[in-house]
């Protein structure tokens, strides 16, 4: 190894033992140096109020083999790590390198199916051979991508600094060996020539007596007979499991006659056992992430739905987002996305709460789970629905939403959303992100109307960003920093909802009862019906 080498060179002529603790300290395309990678398996608390469940159910569909989940179960909390995500996500929608990845992964997927092969094998050649072409596959996936990421000046920090690796990996000593090795051993397995003798039930294996190509005879001398289009009546056999015990009984007596090939074949099995690079395969998993969330994202912005990248601050002024929509209710209706309602929020200056009223099925649970999405999605560095959007950069979600009475427990309804709601506030903090969606709707109006006062009021004296919707009125009465959000019907029908939710004063209009006019049940028409 070169002394003056540089050091991801070093690297990568180091013993697997020295990569694979360097894989533990960082090189990751998700974290910049300084940030020890971290994944949480359990699913958030909030990721099922949120329907951030489902949104990353969508997302990693299909690549199962990966376990992406906990990578969307770990949010950041730091604005320099999530730059870093959002410079290679964007450059990764550049549909070249896409590309380039696509068919990297595709060949290490070959690879990978390979390798688990190559041990199942009843019969040792065979495994042997399987644990080669495992190799090949390997090689050919690590060579395009070099070439494939060479093309073009990379401009994420990520990117860059894997280019790095990979050019100094493909330059050293231990994979020029693989590549040499794997070469040498193709050219002369492939080269190998032998002669079957089948009488009765024997097989005599022998070498080649160069008898020629008995087919071309066969080919010219019916040739004559050919008359306009023919039958083609080649068999392929397609998906066999492996080399049965007539064939392993052959290829062992092919060993024989060439003993020197298989040997080496042997030696590779043994020398290569480890020839993954661990570099190599943390990015084949890692740049995933950025595959699997962009595929959903490009899918919706055909469909015309806008994504954008968001700023983040740990403490800001204005918090805006302009066309955003639910990312759970658009996977929800597919090939219908186009015709989701866009909604916009802001808070400026103090403000720090949105109170938000108004019918039933008017999209306030909607909005709330909205703002609740682009702030997770913002803090894994994943593009969120929207034209524009500026977040605060949140330390933590809460979601403290309406639940059903559970009869195994001794508390009640409200008892139960209060303690949740007090759990919350003592963890909860000013860059914390609190969404309260219609509790406190088992008691009666008075207490319900003290109890979302008090809460306010804590939340407030947090100075935490929150969302609170509810059916009272009177929580969205003017302060300085509350905004009091509603959501609207059309003018001419009040019984139509728009599903907009606009920055507004909560007007208390009887909604309630515009339906019931609307079917004929008030008491005015249910006593004219009645003969009253």
């Amino acid at each position: 190894m070169t002394p003056n080498a540089p050091p991801a060179r070093r690297a990568a002529e180091e013993s697997p033992e020295a990569r694979a603790a360097l894989v533990s300290v960082g090189c990751s395309i998700l974290l910049p140096d300084g940030h020890p990678p971290t994944e949480v398996r359990a699913r958030p608390e909030f990721f099922h109020d949120l329907q951030l469940d489902r949104i990353v159910d969508a997302v990693i569909a299909g690549r199962e083999e990966y376990h992406l989940a906990p990578l969307f179960h770990t949010p950041l909390d730091d604005r320099d790590a999530i730059s870093y995500r959002q410079e290679i996500m964007q450059e990764m929608e550049t549909e070249v390198l896409r590309q380039v990845v696509g068919e990297f992964a595709d060949r290490m997927r070959t690879m990978r199916q390979r390798k688990p092969d190559a041990a199942k094998r009843l019969y040792p050649l065979e495994a042997q051979r399987w644990f080669l072409a495992s190799a090949e596959a390997y090689v050919d996936a690590v060579l395009s991508l070099s070439d494939g990421l060479a093309f073009g000046t990379r401009t994420s920090r990520g990117l860059r600094r894997f280019c790095s690796h990979i050019t100094a990996y493909v330059a050293s000593n231990a994979f020029r060996a693989l590549v040499a090795d794997i070469r040498s051993l193709t050219t002369a397995l492939g080269a190998l020539r032998f002669s079957l003798l089948i009488r009765d039930l024997t097989i005599t294996v022998g070498a080649d007596v160069s008898r020629g190509d008995y087919s071309l005879t066969i080919a010219r001398a019916f040739e004559k007979f050919r008359h306009g289009h023919v039958k083609d009546y080649h068999y392929g056999f397609k998906g066999l499991a492996g080399m049965n015990q007539v064939e392993s009984e052959i290829v062992s007596r092919v060993a024989l006659l060439y003993p020197e090939p298989f040997a080496a074949l042997a030696r590779f099995s043994d020398v290569h056992r480890q020839f993954v690079d661990p570099l190599i395969a943390r990015f084949d998993r890692e740049i995933q992430f950025y595959l699997a969330m962009l595929n959903h994202v490009e899918r919706l912005r055909r469909a015309g739905l806008a994504f954008c990248y968001p700023s983040l601050a740990e403490r800001d002024t204005q918090i805006v987002a302009r066309d955003t929509f639910d990312l759970a209710l658009a996977e929800t209706m597919g090939a219908r996305a186009a015709d989701i309602v866009r909604n916009a929020f802001e808070l400026r200056g103090p403000e720090r709460v949105f109170v938000v009223t108004g019918p039933n099925q008017g999209g306030k649970t909607t909005f709330a789970r909205m703002v609740g999405q682009l702030h997770y999605l913002a803090a894994l560095g994943c593009p969120v629905p929207g034209r524009e959007a500026r977040l605060l950069l949140c330390d933590h979600v809460f979601a403290v939403f309406e639940r059903q009475e559970d009869p195994t427990n001794l508390r009640g309804k409200l008892e139960d959303d209060l303690l949740r709601l007090r759990d919350v506030l003592r963890r909860a903090t000013s860059r914390s992100l609190i969404i309260i969606n219609e509790i406190f709707t088992s008691t009666t109006l008075e207490d319900a109307l003290f109890l979302g006062r008090a809460a306010l009021r804590s939340i407030l004296e947090l100075d935490g960003l929150c969302v609170f919707v509810t059916f009272l009125d009177e929580l969205a009465a003017p302060n300085a920093k509350i905004v009091s959000m509603v959501a609207t019907v059309e003018a001419r029908d009040p019984t139509i909802r728009t599903f907009k939710i606009e920055r507004r004063s909560a007007n208390g209009l009887a909604y309630a009862l515009a339906i019931a006019e609307k079917h004929h049940v008030t008491d005015q028409w249910l006593a004219r019906r009645l003969g009253r």
